[in-house]
């Protein structure tokens, strides 16, 4: 009996630290992109919905977080949370003018959306 109170106990731990809420994001993510991703849930909902991107490029792995609507540049992070540069957005669109000359070719990931509408 024993066992089988053991056996149950590690099947349920087992089931719960494998199950993964939709749109929580991998382990792999620095903290400082995970407190910003639940920042953004404190907020009310963007327009458009707010996302976070994976991008790896020449090496090194960055995260772009779009803004709200409108005029408002969307950042590149750093791993530890540094703002790189604003590719995009802003008056014009283009963003800061500050982003590094990457010469490899950016492999972006969505690794999360707000699900909110």
């Amino acid at each position: 009996m024993k066992n089988l109170v053991k056996i149950a106990i590690c099947t349920i731990f087992t089931v719960l630290a494998a199950c993964k809420h939709e749109n929580d994001l991998d382990n792999k993510v620095p903290n400082c992109i995970n407190d910003k991703v639940e920042a953004l849930k404190e907020l009310p909902p963007q327009n458009p919905r707010a996302e976070v991107w994976q991008w790896e490029v020449d090496g090194k792995t960055y995260y772009y977080i779009t803004s709200d609507c409108c005029d408002q540049f969307n950042y590149l992070y750093d791993n530890q949370c540094n703002v790189v540069c604003a590719p995009d957005g802003g008056i014009t669109g283009g963003g800061d003018g500050t982003c590094p000359k990457f010469t490899g070719k950016i492999d972006s990931t969505l690794i999360w959306k707000d699900p909110r509408e």
